[in-house]
C-alpha cells in the first residue's frame, strides 16, 4: 500500500494485496406486506414507522454496525459508517444542497455528532466517486481530524484534493482501481467497477467477521458507456457466489421501469441542438459531469463553435479530469472567458454550472442578470440534467426567467439532453438476481425510492423480513447473517452558512421564513417605573407589510394601556423588562393578526428611563 503525501503513522495496521486482474425522530420502515397486482401496475408496498427508536445498546464484539448518517430518506449528504470491534469505516461523506424553505443556507452536511468524539477510531474514509453529495463534507470532517485516511479512484481523490487545497489541508490518499483489495482494521475492502455519470466510480464489497456487505455507490448498467468502463457484473457475479449478507444499492431510480439510457445518445441531440441554434448556445450541467462536458466539446468542434467554461468549479474540475486523461479536449476548441468578444455569437459555446436552479451558481445570475454574462434575444440555453427531488420549483423559475429575456431554452422536458446516472428497475432486478443477498438496505433515495427497491428485493426472492428500509440516523447491526433494526442515533441536519458551520438552527431558518414571508415589525417604548408611565412611543416601524406605519395609530394607545396596567400592579407583581416586552408582543400581535391577517417577525424593546430629570 502506497500512502500519497507521507506515509500515514497508522499504515503499518494496513495490508495490502490484488486480485483479478489489474491492479427530527427518526423512523424504521419494515414491510410488512404486499399487494400483488397486474404486473404492469405498480407493486404496493404497506410499511410500518416505528417512532421513537431507542438508542442502540452497546455494540458486541465481532458484531457490524451499520449507521447511514445521511442518504436515506433524501437524495444528498450520503454518508455510512461502519463499525466492528471499535473501529470505524466510512464510506463517502456528502453534501444536500439547501431547499427554499432553508433560506440563507449554502449547504447541509450530515449529522457528525455521532462520530465527532471517536475520529481516532476511524481506519480510513472510501469515497465511491466525485460528486458533491459524496465528497462535499469531506473538508468539514477533517477540518476535525485531517489525517483521516481517503480512499478512492484516481479521479475521485484528485477532485477531493483540490477542494481540500481550498480549506488548506493536505490529506493522505490511497488510490485503488477495480479488483483491487486493501485492509483497513478490521475492513477488507474489495473495489468494484460501476458506471456512473461521472468517470471511476467504484462500489466496495466490505469483509468483516460479522459478514459481507456490497454497498454500491451511485451506479447504473450503460452498455455503451462513453468511456467505455462497464459496471463489472462478472464482478459482481463473484462476490454473489461468495455471499452478500448486507446489500445496500443506489435506489434512486428504482420506481423507473425498465433500463436507464445509454449516454451515447445524447451525443446526436447535442449536435442537432448545435445546428439549429443561430447565437450563443449556454449549456448548464454539474461542474463534474465530466460526460456531458466530453459530448459539448465533440458536439461544439463538430459545429465549429469555440467551448468557454464558466466558473470557478467547472473550470477547475475540467482542468483536473483533462490533466488526468479523462475528458479529450478537441484541439483548439476551448478559449478562455477573456476572449469571448473576440468571438460571433454563432461561434461561441459556453459551459457553466446551474442546471438546478442554485442561486449562486452560473445560470441562475445570468437569468437575474447580475453575471457578467447577459442573456440575449436568439440565445439558446440548454439545461443537460435531470431534476433533483426538491429543485422543480428553482428550475422552473429559471426556464421562466431565460425565456422571457428571448432565450431558447432546451431541456429534459422538450428534449433528449440528459439521461440519469442511475441504475432503473430493470437493472436493479439484474442486479438483485445476481448478488442474491441475504438481508437488503437500500440506500440513496428519497422514502417512496426506498421502498421501491424493497419491492424489487422481495420479487426477486428476498425475505420480507430481511428487507430493512430505514432512515437516516437508524442503526443496523449484522451478525451470523442476520440484520437487524437496534435504534437509532441523532442524525439531524447540520448547516453551512457562509462561514458558520453549525451554528444555524432550525429555529433561526423559522425567523428567516417569517421575514421572508410576513415581514419585521419594531416596537420601541420608553417607561419610567417611578412614575409608572410610558414616556415615549410606543414607535412602531413595520418592513415588508404593504400598509402604511400610519396602520398602526390604531394600536398604539392598546400598548400604552397594557404596559402601564401592568406598571401600576403591587409591587408583588413586578414585571422584568423581558416580561414587558412579553405583554407588547402579545398585545400588537394579537391585533396584527385579527386586523392585517399577518404573522411578521415581532421585536419589542423596552427600555427604562433612568436619567436624573425622570428621578427628581
Amino acid at each position: 500500500m502506497i500512502w500519497t503525501h507521507r506515509q500515514h503513522p497508522t499504515s503499518s495496521a494496513c495490508e495490502s494485496r490484488t486480485g483479478g486482474s489489474a491492479c427530527g425522530t427518526k423512523r424504521r420502515l419494515r414491510i410488512t406486506d404486499i399487494t400483488r397486482k397486474h404486473r404492469r401496475k405498480r407493486r404496493h408496498t404497506m410499511s410500518v414507522f416505528e417512532a421513537n427508536l431507542p438508542l442502540p445498546p452497546r455494540l458486541k464484539k465481532d458484531t457490524l454496525r451499520v449507521v447511514p448518517l445521511g442518504g436515506l430518506g433524501e437524495v444528498g449528504r450520503n454518508m455510512t459508517v461502519y463499525e466492528i470491534n471499535g473501529k470505524l469505516l466510512i464510506v463517502d461523506c456528502g453534501v444536500l444542497f439547501p431547499e427554499e424553505s432553508q433560506p440563507g443556507v449554502d449547504l447541509i452536511l450530515p449529522d457528525f455528532s455521532y462520530i465527532v468524539d471517536r475520529l481516532d477510531d476511524v481506519v480510513a474514509m472510501v469515497l465511491t466517486h466525485g460528486h458533491e453529495d459524496h465528497i462535499g463534507a469531506v473538508p468539514y470532517l477533517l477540518r476535525r481530524r485531517p489525517d483521516i485516511p481517503l480512499v478512492g479512484s484516481e479521479l475521485t481523490l484528485a477532485l477531493v484534493e483540490a477542494k481540500l487545497a481550498e480549506h488548506r489541508i493536505k490529506p493522505y490518499t490511497l488510490a485503488v482501481k477495480e479488483h483491487q483489495v486493501e485492509r483497513f482494521g478490521p475492513f477488507e475492502c474489495e473495489f468494484v467497477a460501476v458506471n456512473h455519470s461521472i468517470p471511476d466510480a467504484l462500489a466496495v464489497y466490505i469483509r468483516t467477521k460479522a459478514g459481507k456487505v456490497l454497498h454500491t455507490g451511485d451506479f447504473k448498467m450503460d452498455q455503451l458507456p462513453l468511456d467505455g468502463r462497464l459496471t463489472d457484473l462478472r464482478h459482481f457475479a463473484r462476490l454473489g457466489e461468495e455471499g452478500v449478507d448486507l446489500f445496500l444499492p443506489d435506489s434512486t431510480n428504482a420506481e423507473v421501469p425498465g433500463f436507464t439510457p445509454t449516454e451515447k445518445h445524447i451525443g446526436p441531440v447535442l449536435s442537432n441542438v448545435f445546428r439549429d441554434a443561430r447565437g450563443r448556445i449556454i449549456v448548464a450541467s454539474f461542474s463534474s459531469h465530466v460526460h456531458r462536458v466530453q459530448q459539448v466539446l465533440d458536439a461544439a468542434a463538430e459545429r465549429g463553435r469555440k467551448v468557454v467554461l464558466v466558473g470557478r468549479s467547472m473550470v477547475r474540475n475540467m482542468t483536473i479530469a483533462e490533466k488526468l486523461g479523462y475528458l479529450k479536449v478537441p484541439a483548439n476548441v476551448l478559449v478562455d472567458l477573456k476572449k469571448v468578444d473576440d468571438y460571433r455569437p454563432d461561434q461561441i459555446v459556453m459551459m457553466c454550472t446551474g442546471s438546478q436552479g442554485e442561486p449562486m451558481a452560473a445560470l441562475s445570475r445570468m437569468a437575474n442578470g447580475d453575471h457578467k454574462i447577459q442573456i440575449e434575444p436568439g440565445d439558446t440555453v440548454v439545461l443537460a440534467s435531470s431534476l433533483i427531488p426538491g429543485n422543480e420549483t428553482s428550475v422552473f423559475r429559471i426556464i421562466n426567467a431565460l425565456m422571457k429575456l428571448g432565450a431558447n431554452v432546451v431541456h429534459k422536458g422538450n428534449a433528449k439532453v440528459h439521461v440519469s446516472g442511475h441504475a432503473a428497475a430493470g437493472e436493479l432486478l439484474y442486479c438483485y438476481n445476481i448478488l442474491k443477498p441475504k438481508n437488503v438496505m437500500p440506500v440513496h433515495g428519497e422514502v417512496r425510492h426506498l421502498i421501491a427497491s424493497g419491492d424489487l428485493a422481495m420479487e426477486t426472492g428476498v425475505p420480507k423480513k430481511n428487507v430493512l428500509l430505514c432512515e437516516s440516523g437508524t442503526v443496523v447491526d449484522l451478525r451470523d447473517g442476520v440484520a437487524s433494526v437496534v435504534g437509532e442515533v441523532p442524525c439531524e441536519y447540520l448547516y453551512v452558512d457562509g462561514r458558520s458551520v453549525g451554528e444555524v438552527t432550525e429555529s433561526d431558518l423559522k425567523d428567516r421564513r417569517i421575514l421572508g414571508e410576513e415581514g419585521f415589525v419594531s416596537i420601541v417604548t420608553v417607561v419610567d417605573r417611578a412614575t409608572k408611565r410610558v414616556v415615549t412611543g410606543p414607535d412602531i416601524h413595520a418592513r415588508g407589510i404593504a400598509e402604511d406605519d400610519s396602520v398602526f395609530d390604531e394600536i398604539v394607545p392598546k400598548i400604552t394601556a397594557a404596559l402601564e396596567d401592568a406598571l401600576h400592579r403591587a409591587p408583588e407583581k413586578v414585571h422584568t423588562v423581558q416580561q414587558l416586552q412579553q405583554i407588547v408582543r402579545r398585545t400588537i400581535g394579537a391585533w396584527i393578526s385579527r386586523r392585517l391577517r399577518r404573522k411578521p417577525m415581532i421585536v419589542p424593546v423596552v427600555v427604562e428611563n433612568t436619567s436624573k430629570a425622570a428621578k427628581n
